[in-house]
């Protein structure tokens, strides 16, 4: 079981948008370099700086095919954070009727910033 240091170490290593589709991409099955800098539009050097860091953490790892070297994903939580992101929600939740403790006092219904 991950402790939950180990679990936000986890959210502060992928959380990056080229490292977030690098990763929704690898929930789909292997890829390689080239399949990354195809639909990430980043350079080469810049794709293997992120699997590099994902890699070193255990969240991926790869197999050589000839010269190419291959991804896949290894931490079994990854898919499941990938469709939590990718997940719409349409509504906020619902505003409490009154305070839980005095239940006195009304939701005024607009939020302060």
């Amino acid at each position: 079981m991950r402790s939950l240091g180990r679990r936000i170490e986890l959210l502060k290593i992928i959380a990056h948008p080229v490292r977030v589709r690098i990763l929704d991409e690898l929930t789909k099955g292997v890829k390689c370099v080239t399949d990354f800098e195809e639909f990430l539009e980043i350079s080469q050097p810049n794709v293997s700086q992120h699997l590099s860091l994902l890699r070193r953490y255990g969240v991926i790892d790869y197999y050589m095919d000839g010269r190419l070297r291959c991804y896949f994903l290894r931490d079994p939580i990854i898919p499941d954070i990938i469709k939590l992101l990718n997940k719409d929600y349409i509504e906020e939740l619902p505003a409490p009727a009154c305070c839980p403790v005095t239940k006195k006092g009304k939701y005024p219904g607009k939020r302060r910033h």
